[in-house]
């Protein structure tokens, strides 16, 4: 009786990913081959949200935002290993069959997340969550003057003048002179 050859688990995601990166090289490939070659200045140039590129590529980026964002990822990563031991340690049969997969699982899990506290707390202390609070500077002018003259000019009411439309009459008013003044340029059309 022959043997019937069997793929493994492995042997399937092998040749998925084979049959994945075949794929897209073979989209590469053939973009390639289809393609007009023909460069020019606006293919070459740097897109930018539809607005032409102003200035250079380099800005200055504050490193806070950097290391934030790798604290941020760094926690958000590792919850995903939260996943599987809460299903290791949620599995009744597991447990029942052998309880020490339970104790160990939770041992692990202890040591991880107190890795991780370790982390935040080091970075807490040295200080990279503190983002940099602006301290007001009122500047201190040398004056003359005593405020209380400020506080008395400030402290007084000013009251506007009614206003009144008063009509010229037509006699007392200056006749108009509409004249035609010549342009003071030639407009030309470019050649």
């Amino acid at each position: 009786m022959e043997a019937s050859a069997q793929i493994s688990e492995f042997g399937k995601i092998f040749i998925f990913l084979i049959v994945g990166i075949l794929f897209v090289v073979t989209g590469y490939l053939v973009n390639k081959f289809l393609r007009r070659d023909k460069p020019n200045s606006e293919k070459l140039a740097a897109y930018e949200c539809g607005e032409e590129p102003i200035g250079t590529a380099h800005i200055q980026f504050n490193n806070r935002f950097y290391v934030i964002a790798l604290v941020f990822l760094l926690f958000e990563v590792e919850i995903v290993f939260l996943f599987p031991w809460a299903t290791v340690f949620a599995d009744k049969q597991l447990i029942t069959a052998a309880p020490s997969w339970g104790w160990l699982s939770l041992v692990e899990m202890g040591i991880f997340i107190g890795i991780l506290l370790l982390g935040l707390v080091y970075v807490w202390v040295k200080g990279d969550l503190n983002w940099i609070k602006p301290q007001p500077i009122m500047p201190m002018v040398p004056q003359i003057i005593p405020q209380s003259i400020y506080q008395s000019t400030n402290q007084t009411k000013y009251t506007a003048k009614a206003f009144t439309l008063t009509e010229v009459k037509e006699e007392t008013a200056a006749p108009v002179t509409t004249a035609v003044n010549k342009p003071l340029f030639k407009p030309g059309m470019a050649k």
